[in-house]
């Protein structure tokens, strides 16, 4: 309140927010901890938090700031995605993502995890996949996997994606030697034409 009063706004806490609110809530107890040993941890690791913020935070009064969520990530011995996302039943569960929208906890998790993108677009999911992984991911760390479509495709649809493959290996984004193994229709290696 005082804060809102000289005319500054208090950031709000939307619904990730309120995920990483409960995930930290939960996973301190799950591992035994209170706030004040929490709150330790994340001193002795550089990054204190005091019991008090801890409190807040896992009522969603408190924002977490980037720094603090992988310093809690740290802490617990989980991935990043484990705090952002809520842990549902099943795949199919909706789930909601700040900037994206309800969709399916399967999506999220892929999504967060850096397996694809969040929503896929009909008519551009390959280029799409392949945008995902050229941004989104170091080279070592890509996955030309995910970049082959499957299925019958046109010899136009074959030009299209080796004109990707060879785009993506041009710019460092992937071995172009791996792509023609992963994808040799794509390169006319096995067909008559």
């Amino acid at each position: 309140m005082a804060e809102q009063q000289r005319g500054r706004r208090a950031i709000e806490v939307g619904p990730t927010g309120q995920t990483v609110a409960a995930n930290i809530a939960r996973l301190r107890e799950r591992r035994g901890l209170t706030t004040r040993q929490l709150s330790a941890v994340l001193e002795q690791a550089g990054r204190p938090v005091p019991a008090s913020g801890i409190t807040r935070m896992e009522k969603g009064e408190r924002v977490v700031t980037s720094d603090e969520l992988a310093a809690f990530a740290a802490a617990f011995g989980v991935s990043p995605s484990a705090l952002l996302l809520p842990l549902t039943q099943y795949a199919s569960d909706p789930v909601e993502v700040t900037g994206g929208g309800t969709v399916s906890a399967g999506d999220a998790w892929a999504w967060a995890n850096g397996q694809r993108p969040l929503r896929f677009t009909e008519g551009t999911e390959q280029t799409q996949q392949l945008e995902h992984q050229l941004y989104g991911r170091p080279q070592w760390l890509r996955e030309p996997n995910y970049l082959i479509l499957r299925g019958e495709r046109s010899a136009d649809e074959l030009r299209q994606a080796r004109q990707k493959y060879e785009f993506l290996a041009s710019i460092g984004g992937a071995s172009l030697d791996r792509l023609r193994e992963l994808d040799p229709e794509a390169f006319g290696e096995g067909t008559d034409g």
